[in-house]
């Protein structure tokens, strides 16, 4: 068989378990640390200075931490309460499992310090821009890094990287172009307000009704399975709070605001898709209500605009194939293998909860509203869906989303351009069900947390709004999960454990919110057909 004339999902498949063999054969795993050292942490003046060095004399492992006693509870439960000092020094601390992964792409040094104080995990995960910007931060870990420096495993990470960002590139370039000209000809073509709010109020009315059994799905699962009983999380870490200083309702004014753009040109420069969503459906709107001349005018230079957006999104499509290998190359050699253990309740929990409602749940809907076979629609999805999954991206991945729901699918192009910019921008199942499930595993892993039903019903709810809120970009969950943490009352340090395993998350969730706005476009064009078009033909293979 040759593979070059192979069809396309095939191709992504082949390349997606060849980056996976890569990845893991040049991952470098973790480097050693030096057995003894010194740790101490002491009272001065109302606070507490804690220092880990190689020994009594070395440069510190880490940047001195002076907390206070309200942060070294906080953040140090499993450490003896200040309380139960004698004199200035802390009572003996044995700190274990001391491991150094480092990691460089074409951007940034990442350096993971992970250990546990009696037994409890911490967690120091940072980036850095350069050789020297670690020489000053974190000098204790510069000979590790010169030895990492030298391998291969850099090398494979730094091309991977660079090819997949690359790709990611190639079709954010013809993103915003194809919404533009889609959603223009898409509307222009319903042929008034009365056809576009009628298929708005039905997108819509799915987005809502698929999120909230997502998050229902993730909260069964979680009170089920139970994964943060027990489970130790760590209380510090050099990590960035994400979104920390928003709160529910400054984020859904500015989403609100977002619609309206000042500045059109600045939207489509700056890649502002609601404002760009909006302005685009306003434009068609008054295609229509143009005269004659003036609406075949228009309507012919964006039908043509389109269709040229289209070859060059197809010419680009073609080398999906190359962007998936570097993607997954990229993702496992990064990754290391020990955090998942700790983890992997938690990680088992998002994986159930989004396996059902992606194979039971959507297909249920596909079948049973929009009258498709879930499996040829599947199909159809197929090089979207594991594209979708290399990369983490729903808004990198919509040119080829639309391409496979028109062509494949056979999904009409006035519904797909309505439904699927609008879903890739608001509708996002995985999200808010990830969002509701990290919360909740962080909530039952608090010592004194009480999670009441009250508890949950404010984090289905707050995770549907702040899901409209998320960017189809990678780690858009954990921008908005701050939100939701503040929500119930929980700390923004405990996002930290769980970005060692987000990337693996995030491509499942991804890939999740493409199929459920691709499974939209089949649920709209069912209702939309019975009123305007004419029935739409099954879903065929990809050629």
């Amino acid at each position: 068989m040759n593979l070059l004339k192979a069809p396309l999902h095939i191709q992504i498949l082949v390349a997606l378990i060849v980056g996976v063999v890569l990845g893991i054969a040049f991952n470098p795993g973790d480097q050693p640390l030096p057995e003894d050292f010194s740790f101490s942490l002491s009272r001065s003046d109302n606070k507490l200075v804690l220092e880990e060095r190689p020994d009594q004399d070395a440069t510190p492992f880490v940047p001195s931490k002076t907390l206070t006693i309200e942060e070294y509870e906080r953040r140090f439960p499993s450490l003896p309460p200040v309380e139960d000092w004698e004199g200035d020094n802390s009572p003996p601390i044995e700190v274990t499992n001391r491991k150094l992964r480092i990691m460089e792409d074409s951007k940034a040094i990442h350096l993971s310090y992970m250990r546990s104080y009696n037994g409890k995990p911490v967690l120091t995960d940072v980036k850095l821009n350069s050789r020297s910007d670690l020489e000053s931060r974190f000098p204790a870990f510069l000979g590790a890094y010169d030895e990492y420096r030298s391998s291969w495993s850099r090398q494979v990470t730094i091309v991977s990287k660079w090819l997949g960002d690359l790709f990611l590139r190639l079709l954010k370039m013809v993103t915003i172009p194809l919404i533009v000209s889609s959603l223009i000809t898409g509307v222009a073509g319903l042929g008034g307000t009365k056809g576009l709010g009628t298929m708005f109020s039905r997108t819509l009315g799915y987005y809502v009704v698929t999120s909230l059994l997502a998050i229902t799905t993730g909260i069964v699962m979680v009170n089920l399975i139970q994964p943060g009983v027990g489970a130790t999380l760590p209380g510090t870490g050099e990590v960035t709070t994400f979104g920390g200083d928003q709160s529910l309702v400054g984020v859904f004014s500015g989403l609100v605001d977002n619609m309206i753009p000042p500045n059109p040109a600045a939207a489509l420069a700056n890649g502002d898709f609601l404002s760009i969503i909006t302005f685009s459906i306003l434009f068609g709107v008054f295609i229509v209500r143009s005269e004659a001349a003036t609406q075949k005018t228009l309507s012919d230079f964006f039908n043509a605009f389109f269709n040229v957006i289209m070859a060059m999104t197809m010419f680009i499509i073609h080398l999906a194939p190359i962007g998936v290998l570097a993607f997954m190359t990229y993702a496992t050699a990064s990754q290391g293998a020990d955090i998942f253990g700790t983890l992997a309740w938690y990680m088992l929990t998002v994986f159930l909860a989004l396996a059902v409602h992606a194979c039971i749940t959507m297909p249920l809907i596909l079948k049973f509203v929009a009258g498709r076979s879930p499996l040829e629609y599947a199909r159809a999805l197929s090089p979207a869906l594991m594209t979708a999954f290399s990369t983490a991206s729903s808004n990198g991945t919509l040119p080829l989303t639309m391409t496979c729901v028109e062509k494949n699918a056979k999904v009409s192009n006035r519904t797909s351009s309505f439904v699927l910019p609008l879903g890739a921008t608001i509708n996002m199942d995985g999200t808010a069900l990830y969002e509701a499930v990290a919360v909740l595993f962080i909530a039952q892993a608090s010592t004194g947390f009480e999670l009441t039903l009250q508890t949950q019903i404010v984090v289905a709810l707050t995770a549907l709004l702040a899901s409209i809120g998320a960017a189809g970009i990678p780690h858009a969950g954990l921008v908005m999960m701050a939100i939701v943490l503040q929500a119930v009352g929980l700390p923004l340090d405990a996002q930290g454990v769980i970005i060692a395993v987000d990337r693996l998350l995030d491509m499942c969730r991804t890939a999740v919110n493409v199929w459920s706005d691709s499974c939209g476009c089949a649920v709209v064009e069912r209702f939309t057909s019975d009123d305007e078009t004419e029935a739409v033909p099954a879903a065929v293979p990809s050629t």
